[in-house]
C-alpha cells in the first residue's frame, strides 16, 4: 500500500503523507516514496510549486523506531539527511502545510522547505534529547533557520511549542487559523506559480547554497554522530522504554 501520494494541478504538485498506523513516521517506504515523488516534480515541466502536507492532522512524528531492529542506524540518519537535501535541492519552490503535530525528524523536513504555513492546531516538539539522543541530523536545516537562543531552548528542552512561537522563531513562514490554512496555502502556491521557471529555480538556489554546501561538507559526520548515539546503551534502553509505553 502506497504512503505516500502525489496529483498535479494547474502547476501545483500536492505530496501527501498517508501513513495514519505509525503517524508518518519516516520509514524506509515512506522516505523512499516521498523522494520519487519529489524527482516526479522535478521532472515535470508543468509543475512549478510543490505543496507537501499530510492526509490527517499529524504531519510527521519523527524516526521510525520500529525499523532500529532491522536497519543500520547510520543508514538511516544518511536517509533523513538525504530528504532534506533533496527538498533544499529540488530545482521548484516547496511549500509545506501543516495541520497538526510534528515531531523529531520531521521538523527537518519543515526546515528545508522554503515556506511553511502552519495552522494553530500545530505543535513541534524535538525529542531526542528524552531518548539519550541529539537533533543530529535535523541540525543542519534547523540550525540555519532558528535564532540561537530559539535553537538552545528547543533542542535542550524538548518541549513542546506552538505554530506562533515556532513563527517567531524563524521555522514556520506564517502561522494561521486552522480554517484558513488550505486557502492560504492555495494563494500562496498561486503567486509562486506566477514566476517565471528559470527564476524561481535559480533564486531558490541562491537561498539554499550555504545550507547544501553544509551537508556535503558536513553530511557524513553528522550522520555517523546520530548512529552512534542511537548506539549507545543509554539511547536503547531510553528508547525501549518508549516505545513500551506505545504499546
Amino acid at each position: 500500500m502506497s504512503l505516500v501520494s502525489y496529483a498535479v494541478a494547474d502547476s501545483v504538485a500536492t505530496i501527501t503523507l498517508d501513513s495514519p498506523a505509525n503517524r508518518n513516521a519516516l520509514s524506509r517506504q515512506l522516505v523512499t516514496e516521498l523522494l520519487s515523488s519529489l524527482d516526479a516534480a522535478a521532472e515535470d515541466a508543468s509543475v512549478k510549486v510543490v505543496v507537501l502536507t499530510s492526509a490527517d492532522r499529524v504531519f510527521c512524528s519523527g524516526a521510525d523506531l520500529s525499523e532500529a531492529s532491522t536497519t543500520p542506524m547510520i543508514e538511516g540518519a544518511r536517509a533523513i539527511i538525504g530528504l532534506q537535501r533533496a527538498i533544499l535541492a529540488l530545482p521548484k519552490p516547496v511549500i509545506v502545510a501543516l495541520r497538526g503535530p510534528v515531531r523529531a525528524g520531521g521538523t527537518g523536513i519543515v526546515a528545508a522547505a522554503d515556506i511553511v504555513i502552519a495552522s494553530d492546531q500545530t505543535n513541534f516538539q524535538l525529542t531526542e534529547v528524552k531518548l539519550g539522543l541529539a537533533p543530529a541530523a535535523i541540525s543542519l536545516t534547523l540550525l540555519p533557520r532558528l535564532g540561537s537562543r530559539q535553537a538552545a531552548y528547543t533542542f535542550l528542552a524538548g518541549q513542546k511549542f506552538g505554530a506562533d512561537y515556532a513563527a517567531s522563531a524563524g521555522l514556520v513562514t506564517k502561522a494561521v487559523a486552522a480554517a484558513e490554512l488550505d486557502s492560504i496555502v492555495e494563494a500562496a502556491a498561486a503567486e509562486i506559480v506566477t514566476g517565471s521557471a528559470q527564476g524561481l529555480r535559480e533564486t531558490k538556489r541562491l537561498l539554499n547554497a550555504a545550507i547544501i554546501a553544509d551537508i556535503d561538507a558536513r553530511g557524513e559526520e553528522i550522520a555517523a554522530l546520530s548512529a552512534r548515539l542511537f548506539d549507545s546503551p543509554e539511547a536503547h534502553e531510553a528508547m525501549t522504554a518508549f516505545l513500551s509505553r506505545g504499546r
